[in-house]
Formats: C-alpha cells, structure tokens, sequence
C-alpha cells in the first residue's frame, strides 16, 4: 500500500489529508473509513472515523497495525465502489477521490519527530576519508532537522553560504511503533514503510573529523513521493536511479548496504526510545551524490530520484541568492 500526504485547496485555505494511492488517483482515507462505516450501518461514521482513521499521518502510524489493517479495508471499499459504480462520495456527498493533478503531493510526513541519517553504502563512506575499523563496526549516523522538510515538485532552496550544492540518493525508513531495545531479529515488525530521500548538502561547508554537519545539511531534507509499506517491496533488491535534467548520473543498487535495517533498528534504539514517525535514512547509494561524478547541480536543474517500488522524487533546484555569506563569525588564530 502507497500512502501519502497531500493538500486541498478550499475556500478556508490549504488542507492536509491522508490518502492512498490508487491507479491515477489518491483515496483520502478518513473519507473513504466514513463512507464504509456508514455502508456498514454505523450512525456515529465521522466521529468514529475522527478517532480510528485520523487525517493525519503521524496519527495513523500511531495506530500501528490496526489503523493500517483499516486503510487496506478503505482503500479495497472505495476501489470496489469506483469500478461497480465509477464514482464514490461521502454520505455527506464529499469527494474521496482525486487525481493526481488536482492535490499537491506533501512529504509522505511533512513533520517527522526526529531524523536519523545512517552511512551504510561503503563506497559513499570512502569520500568521507580513509576506511576507519570502527565504520565496520558500529553504524554511523548525525541528526537531521526535521523542521526543514519538503515533499515532491518543492523547490530546494540554495542557501548563500554555499557555491556547490549537492543531491544524494537515498532512501529510508518511517517507525510505525514505540520501542526501545529491540533485537535485530524483532525489528522489521517496527518499520511502518519506505520512502526515498534526497539528503541535500552543501559540499563547500567546514567539516571537521569530529564536527557535526550542521549547516551543511540542515537547510534542506526531501522526502517522497510516498510511504510504501514493507509487504511492497524487498528492500534488499532496488534499482536506486538519479537524474540530473533527464540525463542519468547514478545507477545503483539497495543491495549494496553494508547495514541492515534491522541493525540499524537496533542500534538506533539501544538505551533509546524510537517512536511512531521517527525517519532513518540509508546514506547515499555508491556514486549516488555529483561529488563523486565531480559535477554539481546548478540552479533551475531537475533533480528525479527514482527507487524501484516507490517511485520518483521529482524537485527542482532553486536559484542562488545574488549575496553570498560567510558562515564564519571570526578570524582569528585559535588559541
């Protein structure tokens, strides 16, 4: 199942839904729950649905496996009822499905509660200095900020204190239940789905060997198009693609991880409470940034990160301030 976040335009202003993806259109969820409640007999549809199918992401993946169990049983009602009838509608006569064209695309969750991003490819670790023992022994991660996420079509803005911008293909996972502790072997019950990520960092920033990194990343994390549950796709197994304006630039493979996500998981939760609509990140695929290639993205580019089984993360770069900054606050010799 293809979940998504997406925004209606009414006449009160933008609003948020949850949907599921559906031929060429979306299924809002809350919606489709009231109509087969109410189908069922249900006198109370709008307020058990308010409480059981919330219309927000982060609320369903707090549900866990039952709410998914119920966006299944929705989207097989609604489905049915488009191809017996060609049209569905709420007992209010509210719409509860639209084509793609007609919504915005969000971040599948537009406000993860943290970002952990992981460096599991070996060959993307390699551009970060020399192979260290303990890279093969611990996995290795920063927090992100997950405040600055954006979602499809978004444009990615260009900070001023950079001149080389870079795209990085990922992809990653959402927590669907609280844990902490947890064994390797219990982890897959935790992942709620997958979606890709394009972990765009800011190539020309100060980096020390022990300094976060902080501004180089924090302005900008893409997320979409979709959350994908894990009985979809076989994580071990998909082709990773990205393209500069049509033109291919990364060919990759998610077999290549050196980590697990089940290690990843356990790790990550060791002394650690991970919660529903906690994000991991993967780390770049090999050769999946244009550092690696030595070319770089420029302002106007169209940036399409496809991975097998979810999609395509489609963004386009926006333009670079005519100012440029500084992130030096002094000079000086340290002392």
């Amino acid at each position: 199942m293809k979940l998504v976040t997406f925004q209606l335009n009414t006449t009160i202003g933008p609003v948020e839904r949850i949907g599921a993806l559906h031929g060429e259109g979306i299924i809002d969820l809350n919606l489709g729950y009231v109509s087969w409640l109410a189908a069922a007999g249900e006198g109370r549809a709008y307020e058990v649905a308010a409480h059981e199918m919330p219309p927000s992401m982060i609320r369903l993946l707090e549900g866990g496996g039952v709410a998914m169990d119920r966006a299944r049983r929705t989207v097989e009602f609604v489905a049915a009822e488009l191809s017996r009838r060609g049209r569905v509608v709420g007992p209010r006569k509210e719409r509860i499905f639209y084509r793609r064209g007609e919504v915005r695309l969000m971040a599948p969750l537009p406000g993860p509660n943290s970002i952990r991003d992981f460096t599991c490819f070996e060959g993307h670790a390699q551009i970060m200095g020399p192979k260290h023992r303990d890279w093969y022994e611990m996995p290795v991660h920063y927090n992100g900020n997950p405040r600055s996420v954006i979602g499809p079509e978004e444009t990615i803005p260009w900070p001023s204190y950079t001149q080389l911008l870079d795209y990085e293909l990922e992809y990653g996972i959402y927590i669907g239940r609280q844990g902490r502790n947890i064994p390797r072997e219990e982890a897959a019950k935790y992942i709620a789905g997958f979606t890709i990520f394009n972990d765009v960092s800011a190539r020309d920033v100060p980096r020390g060997a022990y300094l976060a990194p902080s501004k180089m990343k924090d302005f900008c994390n893409v997320m979409g198009p979709c959350l994908v549950t894990p009985d979809e796709i076989d994580p071990a197994d998909l082709r990773m693609v990205a393209r500069i304006n049509g033109e291919v630039w990364t060919d990759g493979n998610s077999g290549t991880m050196y980590w697990t996500w089940a290690e990843l998981i356990e790790f990550a939760s060791m002394d650690e409470t991970l919660y529903p609509g906690d994000f991991l990140g993967s780390g770049t695929v090999d050769n999946g940034c244009g550092i690696d290639h030595g070319r770089w993205i420029k302002p106007g580019d169209v940036i399409e990160l496809e991975v097998e089984g979810i999609g395509i993360l489609r963004n386009r770069v926006g333009a670079r301030p005519k100012r440029a900054r500084s992130l030096r606050l002094r000079e000086g010799v340290v002392r």
